[in-house]
């Protein structure tokens, strides 16, 4: 199948390691020509240099969420780029927390980048995307907003928002040709899932191993997902196929959300 996105610009963020890599590197395997963003600078040539040796092409961006001033910058990039075709949005996550007891500070300040951060990138790819008549804006969220993940109430709370104004703006853009998706992670095999499990030992007082072992257990596929998986589905939304699917939320968890309609 021609996923139609050789010769496209996507712009894909949290793109140093993780789900965010995981979508560039197979953006880039699709012909797309993509845009790493993330904090640090090293990481991102790194996975430039993984991208040109596989014969893709890529550019580094930096932006930090919680930087005003650093995604404002971003903005003005995207605003000064020939053509957007694609956004890959992805705010990492926050450190777990329990509901009830986290400071309002912690709230705000994560609030601001998860949030109002990510709203201002996909406004400003969205306005490009709006003026040329084609786009995908394809928002990285959690299972958590589907089915509430223990210890995470930030991203649980912070992640819902942003899948409100996913939805909302997917009516707003539908009819210039620009679609609005989430995919929704379960347990893949990434950094952040690594520190979860590790947290989660502590927690309990087993091995990492055993605490592993018990979340995948958990899992109908018996297996966290490998970050190429979840890529793949990221790039299909991303591609001229998936033109008729917008305001959707795609879970990639194995089967461990036992809900039927979300």
């Amino acid at each position: 199948m021609d996923l139609g996105l050789n010769g496209r610009t996507a712009v894909v963020m949290g793109a140093s390691q993780g789900l965010g890599k995981a979508s560039a590197l197979q953006l880039a395997a699709e012909g797309a020509h993509v845009v790493l963003v993330a904090r640090n600078p090293e990481t991102l040539a790194n996975v430039k240099s993984e991208i040109e040796q596989g014969g893709g092409t890529a550019d580094v961006q930096t932006c930090d969420l919680f930087d005003t001033n650093s995604r404002a910058a971003l903005c003005e990039f995207i605003n000064s780029l020939p053509r957007i075709d694609v956004l890959v949005g992805n705010s990492g996550g926050p450190a777990p927390g329990m509901a009830p007891g986290i400071q309002s500070e912690v709230w705000t300040k994560e609030f601001d980048a998860m949030v109002l951060g990510l709203i201002e990138i996909i406004d400003s790819a969205a306005v490009k995307m709006k003026a040329a008549g084609f786009g995908r804006i394809v928002v990285i969220g959690s299972s958590g907003i589907v089915q509430p993940i223990p210890k995470l109430a930030i991203s649980n709370t912070l992640r819902s928002a942003v899948a409100g104004y996913v939805k909302t703006l997917s009516e707003q853009m539908a009819p210039h040709g620009v679609t609005c998706n989430m995919v929704l992670p379960g347990r893949i095999e990434t950094p952040r899932t690594q520190a979860i499990d590790k947290g989660t030992a502590a927690n309990l007082g087993i091995s990492v191993e055993e605490a592993r072992a018990q979340s995948a257990a958990t899992i109908p596929a018996g297996r966290y997902g490998r970050p190429e998986e979840f890529g793949s589905v990221v790039t299909f939304l991303a591609s001229t196929q998936a033109a008729y699917i917008t305001g959707s939320q795609v879970r990639v968890d194995g089967g461990a959300i036992k809900s039927i309609n979300a």
